[in-house]
C-alpha cells in the first residue's frame, strides 16, 4: 500500500501523533486542539528551517463540515500546515483559544502558503476565525506562472499531483463530505487532511513558490 497511517497512541488528552507514509516519503502529523502545542510545532519548524526563514513554503489547507441548507456555511473546523516531513492539524472549533504565534506565523510575509483554491481558504480563516494569511499562491496560478500558460488551468489537487510530482492518489467522497467538527477525527481523516497539505508542500516547492 503506497498510503497508509501509523497512531502512535500516546494516549494524551492534549494531543496525538500519526506517521502518514505516502509512496517514498513520510510526514510525522500532530493533530491538536491545545494551543501550547501549537506554539510548540510553530517554534520547532522555525528552528528547523532557521537558515531559510526568508523563503519558507508552508502547505496549507483547512476542511469543515459540508452543509446541505442553501445559504448556511460551516465555519473551519480544521487547518493543515505542512513543513517538509512535519503537519500540523489544529482543530479550530475546539480550542480554548488560538495561540499569538500562530497569527505571527501565518501574518510572516517571508512565508509563501501555498494550495489549490487558497484564496476561498484564506478568506474563511480570516472571516471566521480572525487568522490573516499575509503572502499566499494558488498552485494553479503558480503553474501558469512557471509553464507560460495564458491561462490557468482548471485543475484539483489530485490531478496536479499526478501532473507535478507523478503521485496518483484518491480521497473518497466519504472522506471529503465528512464531519471534520468531531472531537475525534478518524484515522482516514486525519490521513487525508496531512496528504492535502503535504502535496501543497510539494507541488509549491516543485515549482519554486518561494522564488
Amino acid at each position: 500500500m503506497s498510503i497508509s497511517i501509523t497512531d502512535y497512541e500516546l494516549g494524551y488528552d492534549t494531543h496525538s501523533i500519526y506517521r502518514v507514509d505516502f509512496f517514498d516519503d513520510y510526514i510525522d502529523t500532530l493533530v491538536t486542539h491545545t494551543p501550547s502545542k501549537v506554539k510548540y510545532w510553530i517554534n520547532k519548524t522555525r528552528y528547523l528551517h532557521r537558515y531559510r526563514l526568508h523563503k519558507l513554503i508552508v502547505g496549507l489547507d483547512v476542511e469543515w463540515r459540508p452543509s446541505f441548507t442553501r445559504g448556511v456555511n460551516n465555519p473551519v473546523a480544521t487547518l493543515q500546515l505542512c513543513v517538509g516531513h512535519r503537519c500540523l492539524i489544529f482543530q479550530l472549533l475546539h480550542t480554548p483559544g488560538i495561540p499569538r504565534c500562530l497569527f505571527n506565523f501565518l501574518a510572516d510575509p517571508d512565508f509563501t502558503f501555498v494550495g489549490v483554491g487558497i484564496k476561498d481558504d484564506v478568506r474563511k480563516l480570516c472571516l471566521e476565525h480572525g487568522l490573516a494569511v499575509a503572502k499566499y499562491v494558488d498552485l494553479r496560478e503558480l503553474e501558469a506562472r512557471r509553464y507560460g500558460l495564458s491561462v490557468q488551468r482548471r485543475i484539483g489537487l489530485k490531478d496536479m499531483a499526478a501532473d507535478v510530482l507523478g503521485q496518483d492518489f484518491q480521497k473518497p467522497k466519504t472522506i471529503t463530505m465528512s464531519h471534520w467538527d468531531k472531537p475525534s477525527l478518524s484515522l482516514e481523516q486525519i490521513k487525508y487532511a496531512c496528504i492535502d497539505a503535504f502535496v501543497s508542500f510539494e507541488i509549491g516547492r516543485a515549482l519554486g513558490a518561494a522564488n
